[in-house]
C-alpha cells in the first residue's frame, strides 16, 4: 500500500485519485480556518506558488477535530480559503484525522511517520506530511514548524529552475 492507493474527495465535491499527483512533491495539511495556526495559510500558498511549476503540490484537508476550529461546510471553507488568503492550491473535504473515522489517507500517513514520542495521533491542525515524488513519506511537521522553514527540506526534492 502506498499514498498513491486513495481517493479523496475535492472541495467542490469530485472524487479523485491520489495517482493524479504521482511525480510530484507533496506538502499535505489538515487545516482549519478558526485556528490560532490559520495565518499559516499565507505562507503555505507562497510556498506552492514559489515552487508549483517544479512540481509541489501543498493539499490542504479541512478538520474539525480539534476545538471546532472548522465548523463550517466546504462552501464556507473554500470562500474563507479564497477571500482571506486567495488559496490556490488544492482543498479537499472535511475530513477526521483522528479515531475511528479517519480517513484513510491520514491512516496511511500516520502509521507512515509517526509524531513525537513514536505516537500516531495527530496532535493539532497544521500538522504537515511531506511525500517525495515517489510518494515515499519522508517527514512530519508539527503545527508549529512554519512553512517557510519546510521550504528548505522542499528544494533539495523540487531541484533547481
Amino acid at each position: 500500500m502506498d499514498i498513491y492507493d486513495f481517493d479523496v474527495r475535492t472541495i467542490d465535491g469530485r472524487v479523485m485519485s491520489m495517482t493524479e499527483f504521482r511525480d510530484h512533491v507533496l506538502l499535505i495539511v489538515n487545516v482549519a480556518s478558526r485556528c490560532g495556526f490559520t495565518p499559516q495559510y499565507a505562507g503555505l500558498e507562497a510556498l506552492y506558488r514559489r515552487h508549483k511549476d517544479r512540481g509541489l503540490r501543498v493539499l490542504g484537508f479541512p478538520c474539525d477535530q480539534f476545538g471546532h476550529q472548522e465548523p463550517g461546510d466546504e462552501a464556507e471553507i473554500r470562500s474563507f480559503c479564497s477571500t482571506t488568503y486567495d488559496v490556490t492550491f488544492p482543498m479537499f473535504a472535511k475530513i477526521e484525522v483522528n479515531g475511528g473515522n479517519a480517513h484513510p489517507l491520514y491512516q496511511f500517513l500516520r502509521s507512515a511517520r509517526k509524531g513525537m514520542l513514536g505516537t500516531g495521533v495527530i496532535k493539532w491542525n497544521f500538522t504537515k506530511f511531506l511525500v517525495g515524488r515517489d510518494g515515499t513519506v519522508l517527514q512530519r511537521y508539527a503545527p508549529t514548524d512554519m512553512p517557510e522553514r519546510i521550504g528548505k527540506d522542499v528544494l533539495p526534492l523540487i531541484g533547481t529552475a
